[in-house]
Formats: C-alpha cells, structure tokens, sequence
C-alpha cells in the first residue's frame, strides 16, 4: 500500500501506466470481453467493476491533449448515440478528472482493433455490456 494511491492500482497496473508512453493507449473492458484473445498484455482485476478502476486509473494517467480524441468508449451494436448507464458513468467519471475531453463513441468494428493495438488491456469484472473504454496516455507538463 502506498500513501495516497488508490489501492486498485496494482504494482503490475502502476508499473505499466508507468512504462506507458505519449501515445499508447490502454483499454479498461468488461468481464465478458475477450481480454486474452485480444490483450497484448493483460492485466486481470478480477471482482472489481469498470467505474471504479476507471477512476482509479485517471486519479494518475495523463490523458492526451494534442489530439482531438483521447477517450474512446464502446457502442451499443450500431447505435453511436445510445447510453447506457455505464456509458453514462464513463462519461462522468472522465468529466471529473478530464473536463475538457469528450468521450468519443466507437463502433465494433472500429473499438476492437484498437483495443488489439492497445499497450495493455485491463480486464475488470463489469458485468454490463459494452462496458469498455479506451483511454491515449499524454504528457505531464513541465
């Protein structure tokens, strides 16, 4: 345990946000998501839902400012404009840490390639579908 770090972050999680660099990204996904399959490294949270290690997470990751779009969430099917209320959590926990970024909708078939190209996925327990999120690692400023 450390002093003011949330306890949801791991030393394998702290030491691969850590390791990441500007432009990596890392993908926060659900219990039913194929993490394995799809996870060039995986890190597994079991018995922890989305939102919270979400929080955790941006209490110390650096979101990316110098593209248009850094926070990725999934869609429900082909509806890019459907919230669920685990979107609607996501997008409020991201306001909180993040207010100038938007959490940007992907569709499947743009989602899942990417989460393939991620530097690590994270495998919680969420049991809500289509919780999953893709979040791009920036800077910290001088």
């Amino acid at each position: 345990m450390l002093k003011g770090l949330n306890p949801l972050l791991s030393p394998q999680l702290l030491a691969t946000l850590r390791a990441m660099g500007h432009g990596d990204e890392i993908a926060l996904v659900d219990g039913n998501y194929p993490g394995e399959e799809h996870g060039r490294r995986l890190i597994r949270l079991d018995g922890h839902p989305l939102i919270p290690v979400l929080d955790a997470i941006l209490s110390v990751l650096p979101i990316d400012d110098f593209v248009p779009a850094a926070i990725f969430r999934a869609t429900v099917k082909q509806d890019l404009e459907a919230l669920n209320p685990v979107h609607q959590e996501i997008v409020a926990c991201c306001a909180r840490h993040e207010p100038g970024q938007k959490v940007t909708p992907l569709l499947g078939t743009d989602f899942y390639p990417r989460v393939r190209a991620a530097h690590t996925v994270v495998q919680t327990s969420e049991a809500r579908l289509y919780g999953n999120v893709i979040l791009r690692k920036g800077v910290i400023y001088p």
